[in-house]
């Protein structure tokens, strides 16, 4: 069983348009409302691959009932905290070439009792759990710590924790010693301070969290795949995709790929890169199921050539 935390969830609105103009009055080809945060999408990925996914998210106001019905409606076993305020409402804005535009709300501001009410919820959850994935960004109220704080709550019990967040709440979590932290590109460079312009680069600033206490570091780089950095090993891997729709939730399906494959070694870096592949070929931030996930087009290398540039999309 894998344990997701979402502190700031959020009902995700989807809107498809030819051409995202300022200014305009557009019409939309499509729209439709999902369940939002990188946890959420953590867990409902592993749901519709059959795996046993837990998401611990706080809960409020008519989106926050519109939440968790969305996610039961998928088979996601879901634990509510209950908030005084509302679960946000997102909006996503894709274009045909599969440019995102994202506009995210911050979120209700929760109180230090609402936050500890969490994450007593997470540590009853993580009872018999294998992972506990804390995901995303903190919504007010919350210190920068939070993440950090659950590492340390969850220390010497039989369950690793994985952190996928950005900024001081990256950079503090980190230093908690996370089994596992995943950022982005973007989210490694703003860690370290590092500008990355090749795999070399990327190695670089993963190795750096290793030193500051992460125990691996799965970076995924958009379309050039992902990098897994251990203490014993570095890998890279990467797949086409042609026709990609929607780029919303594709590092979560990485993610959760990489946890359903027993994240560890090349065959977990594989389903890390297939299901990220696989999610950026769906609308909106819907999970990847096994028959859109191709394992057989990913590419892994054990001894990537660090010269490499990177091609400098996301």
């Amino acid at each position: 069983m894998i344990v997701t935390v979402t502190p700031n969830p959020s009902v995700d609105r989807t809107i498809e348009v030819r051409e995202l103009v300022r200014g305009a009055v557009l019409r939309a080809s499509a729209a439709w409302a999902e369940p939002g945060g990188k946890g959420v999408n953590v867990a409902r990925a592993l749901a519709a691959n059959g795996a046993k996914a837990v998401a611990v998210l706080p809960t409020g106001g008519a989106e926050g009932l519109q939440l968790a019905a969305l996610l039961a409606a998928e088979g996601v076993e879901v634990v509510e905290v209950p908030l005084a305020g509302s679960t946000r409402a997102n909006v996503t804005v894709v274009e045909p070439d599969g440019t995102t535009t994202k506009l995210n709300e911050p979120g209700p501001d929760l109180s230090p009792a609402e936050g500890a009410d969490i994450t007593e919820a997470v540590v009853a959850a993580a009872a018999g759990a294998r992972w506990v994935v804390a995901c995303g960004s903190l919504p007010p109220g919350l210190p920068c710590s939070y993440y950090a704080d659950l590492v340390h709550r969850l220390a010497g019990r039989e369950v690793r924790v994985a952190v996928d967040t950005s900024g001081a709440a990256l950079s503090a979590a980190v230093a908690a010693g996370p089994a596992l932290v995943k950022p982005n590109r973007d989210e490694l460079a703003e860690a370290t301070g590092r500008p990355l312009h090749t795999l070399g680069d990327a190695v670089a600033a993963a190795r750096e969290l290793l030193r500051r206490g992460a125990g691996m570091v799965l970076a995924s780089l958009g379309r050039d795949g992902a990098l897994l950095v251990d203490a014993d090993a570095v890998m890279h891997g990467e797949a086409p995709v042609t026709e990609p729709r929607s780029t919303v939730g594709a590092g979560d399906a990485a993610l959760a790929g990489f946890l359903f494959a027993g994240a560890a070694g090349p065959a977990a870096l594989v389903s890390a890169v297939a299901w990220g592949a696989a999610a950026t070929r769906m609308p909106g931030s819907r999970a990847p199921e096994p028959a859109g996930i191709d394992t057989g087009a990913v590419r892994v290398r054990t001894d990537p050539d660090l010269n490499r540039l990177l091609e400098g999309r996301h």
